[in-house]
């Protein structure tokens, strides 16, 4: 297994520009779409660095986050969609695990940080 395209303790967040895959349903792309743009506002508001890695620009870096998911994540059929979440190698989740964490209040130990004051983004 080849290392994260990130460094150690940089969060990337794995998307999909999702304009190259055909025989979806059309709100697919939209879903997938808002969840990413739900994952990049919670980064940005909390301060959070991050990598977004849009694996429609890199079989290599498609292959790696497919081969990165746990196995207990992955769909029964097809590859995991994006959202996913890293911290270097380390596999964070995907976006319900981490909207789980958003509504619990414990998006910094999904994403393996030290744990910073409660902040207006996170309430």
């Amino acid at each position: 297994m080849s290392p994260s395209p990130t460094g150690p303790g940089v969060v990337s967040a794995w998307f999909w520009a999702g304009g190259s895959i055909r025989d979806w349903k059309c709100q697919l792309p939209v879903q997938i779409k808002k969840k990413q743009q739900d994952v990049v506002r919670f980064l940005e508001a909390n301060k959070i660095e991050f990598e977004e890695v849009d694996i429609t620009m890199s079989e290599e870096q498609r292959q790696w986050m497919y081969k990165n998911v746990p196995p207990e994540k992955k769909p029964a059929q097809g590859n995991p969609l994006p959202p996913q979440i890293f911290n270097g190698d380390r596999y964070c989740g995907d976006y319900d695990s981490f909207f789980e964490s958003k509504e619990s209040n414990t998006v910094f130990s999904f994403l393996g940080l030290k744990p910073r004051l409660a902040s207006k983004a996170e309430s």
